[in-house]
């Protein structure tokens, strides 16, 4: 730490109380005021070196030479740093630190202690001293705390964007270039001398920051508005936006404390201690508005839980608005637990399926305006799962995900028909390469919602497309009681649709096999008994067809045989047996 003693005298002053005494041996002729301290002192000593003061003094001096009383409660930093300039005008050393320079440059500019009234007075040694204090990573953060203090002066004085200017110099540089100490303040606002000087502990060793974040527990003792005047010096220079964000969400942690705690249903919220939720909440929605905003910066898990304590906290509108706005351009990195909000409004529902839906929207908006949309088509399941990796796209891993979150809040019986079907219905149809997500979400509200109408129960089914069920799914959907007559045929009709597509496949194959140019393979071998093997399979296909058309007719005649006839169909048996089928295909 930077430090320089200026004066020469030995003290010359006791304390009493409040009441500073000059022990020079003669009889103070000027009391001067301080807040609640009084310093009774000497005239010449301090019109010497201020100009204010020869002037206060020559306004208040009466003729008869008689003590008179000044007040100075405006001067800044108070009667501690008056303290320090009463003994520089008397000649007593003093010591210049990083944590008093500030205020003393501040009071010195303020009492007009220039070199016109004396060399070597205070406004040029404290100026010096700061570009000193400037040069120092750990000085330059101490003396910008100080700020605080005396922000008005500071600001007129150019010392706060000096000192932001350094310290966004020194945090977008590489720190091994230079000698920072890691962490050196570490809140310790105290001017021990056993802290670290220039970067060398007491044991003499050199102590470097490491990694890209070595400056974020620093910056997180500044105040709101001095965090928010560094964060946006460093982003001027060019610094990642991945380490703003992160530098921000260091400093959430540390002042909204409420971050750091579980916001569950029974404890929504949480009383913490040193910080009141008024003050959280100011500073949440101003750290709100230093995201950066490029999509995939911050940590969509952050934001969610940011979304959350701006809710508990009851933040303004136009933040939360922000936040749902973030996630939603990124929803696909949401995870399905991070989406379950409780509910903080006056609905009846569980969780705050408002707010999900609106970052739905916002998601398919950015989407859209971006050209994210692929054409509309019926994937088969085969394809998927042979191309899966290249079916994961972003509105693919959120149709999986708001099927999944439907799931989940469907067994609340608050939970209304119309906002299930706004949730499933805001994913656009391109988005599901399968149904089987949505259809488990429709059969989970079906089932904790046994009451409501035939009619409704139609329409909900309106969402999933039965074209888009896989076989498990459709086997499923066959035996559901608790789906319509109309769809359980939509289910059926459209697994006889795939057992011909299948049968023409194989029919396909055996015409081949039987093609003379194909008798023998490559080395010889007679493939004729393979071909006779698949026309009994197709002949086996066939009559399962025919069987299935038949009970079909059957059940449009009368619904009351629905239970006989699932079981007469034995969807599992046929399904198993269809899997060899297009394995030997697959193989062929």
């Amino acid at each position: 730490m930077a430090f320089m003693r200026l004066g020469s005298k030995s003290e010359a002053f006791h304390r009493e109380g409040q009441t500073w005494l000059c022990t020079t041996g003669l009889v103070s002729d000027v009391t001067i005021e301080v807040g609640d301290m009084k310093f009774h002192l000497h005239k010449f000593p301090l019109l010497s070196r201020s100009g204010f003061l020869e002037k206060l003094i020559e306004e208040s001096s009466s003729d008869d030479g008689s003590s008179c009383v000044l007040s100075l409660d405006d001067i800044p930093g108070g009667g501690k740093t008056f303290e320090l300039i009463t003994k520089f005008c008397y000649g007593v050393k003093i010591e210049l630190t990083a944590f008093n320079v500030v205020s003393l440059r501040c009071a010195a500019e303020y009492l007009e202690m220039t070199d016109n009234y004396g060399e070597g007075n205070l406004v040029g040694m404290t100026e010096t001293f700061l570009n000193e204090v400037f040069g120092n990573w750990t000085d330059s953060i101490k003396a910008l705390q100080t700020c605080e203090d005396v922000t008005d002066h500071a600001e007129d004085l150019h010392i706060i964007s000096r000192c932001v200017d350094s310290l966004a110099i020194k945090a977008c540089a590489d720190p091994s270039l230079f000698n920072w100490p890691k962490n050196a303040t570490s809140g310790q606002n105290t001017e021990d001398e056993s802290h670290l000087w220039n970067g060398i502990s007491p044991s003499g060793k050199m102590l470097q920051p490491t990694g890209e974040d070595w400056w974020f527990d620093d910056a997180s003792f500044l105040n709101l508005s001095l965090f928010k005047r560094l964060i946006t010096a460093i982003e001027s220079r060019g610094m990642k936006l991945e380490n703003i964000s992160m530098a921000v969400m260091y400093y959430t942690k540390k002042h909204v404390p409420l971050m750091n705690r579980q916001v569950t249903m029974d404890e929504q919220v949480i009383e913490t201690p040193n910080t009141s939720e008024a003050e959280q909440k100011d500073a949440l929605e101003e750290i709100i508005g230093l995201l950066p905003t490029k999509k995939g910066v911050n940590p969509t898990k952050f934001l969610l839980r940011l979304l959350q304590t701006a809710m508990v906290l009851h933040t303004s509108q136009s933040s939360r608005e922000n936040l749902e706005r973030l996630i939603g351009n990124q929803l696909e990195q949401a995870a399905l637990v991070d989406l379950l909000i409780p509910n903080m409004g006056y609905s009846e529902t569980l969780y705050d399926v408002e707010c999900v839906l609106r970052m739905i929207e916002q998601f398919v908006s950015s989407t859209e305006q971006a050209g994210i949309v692929p054409s509309p088509c019926i994937i088969e399941e085969g394809h998927l799962v042979k191309d899966g990796a290249e079916m994961l796209t972003p509105p693919t891993l959120v149709a999986t995900l708001v099927d999944g979150y439907l799931a989940e809040v469907a067994p609340d019986v608050n939970l209304k028909l119309a906002k299930f079907e706004a949730i499933a219905a805001a994913v656009p149809d391109y988005a599901r390469p399968l149904d089987d997500g949505v259809y488990h979400a429709v059969d989970v509200f079906l089932k904790a919602h046994p009451w409501i109408t035939d009619s409704e129960r139609e329409h909900i089914c309106r969402l999933m497309n039965c074209q888009k069920l896989s076989l498990e799914a459709s086997a499923h959907a066959a035996q559901n009681e608790r789906l319509p007559l109309r769809v359980i045929v939509q289910v059926l009709f459209f697994e006889q649709l795939r057992l011909r597509t299948s049968i023409s496949s194989w029919f396909f194959v055996s015409e081949n096999l039987d093609n003379p140019e194909h008798q023998n393979g490559g080395n010889g071998c007679v493939l004729k008994p393979r071909g006779e093997n698949v026309r009994e399979r197709v002949s086996e296909l066939e009559k399962e067809c025919i069987s299935m058309k038949q009970e079909l007719q059957k059940l449009v005649r009368s619904k009351r045989s629905w239970k006989n006839f699932t079981r007469k169909l034995n969807f599992k048996k046929k399904s198993e047996c269809c899997k060899p089928k297009d394995q030997e295909k697959q193989a062929n």
